[in-house]
């Protein structure tokens, strides 16, 4: 894929509300991620043929990641709504290390509103809460290492 195509691309994905786009062609695989704190896109491009057979894997792997959270996300949400991981990283409570948590216990959050970072692949992603409400439960420590569709804070 020439330079022109990806900056093509990459100014599609920052103009508009989509927040990934994954574009895969003979050459090899584009994907371009659109981050919560950086004003610019982000890409990666795979090697032709045997590096995009492995993603697939990791694809089909994702929906046992899923089910293994479920039940964990079900009882949180007996007690409220939970806001789950969509995506695997690192969880951190504040968006620079020492600063202020974006949330405490308690606090009151209105849908939208960044609650906290998730770290992947060196980018960091803000995750805004999905609901309105109170925070009842935080369920994980900063630093710690989440999973896809891992429950992280409970609202009611």
């Amino acid at each position: 894929m020439d330079l022109r195509k990806l900056k093509t691309l990459i100014d599609l994905v920052s103009e508009s509300n989509i927040s990934e786009l994954e574009i895969t062609e003979a050459e090899g695989k584009v994907r371009i991620v659109k981050a919560g704190l950086m004003p610019a896109a982000t890409m990666m491009v795979a090697a032709p043929a045997t590096a995009v057979a492995a993603p697939a894997s990791a694809d089909a792997a994702a929906p046992l990641a899923t089910t293994m959270a479920t039940p964990a996300a079900a009882a949180a949400a007996e007690t409220g709504h939970a806001i789950t991981s969509p995506m695997v990283g690192t969880f951190y409570r504040a968006s620079s290390p020492g600063g202020t948590p974006l949330i405490d216990l308690g606090s009151s959050v209105k849908e939208g509103e960044p609650v906290c970072i998730i770290e992947a692949m060196k980018i960091m992603n803000e995750i805004e809460a999905t609901q309105s409400g109170t925070v009842t439960k935080i369920l994980c420590q900063d630093g710690q290492p989440v999973e896809f569709g891992q429950p992280l804070f409970v609202i009611e």
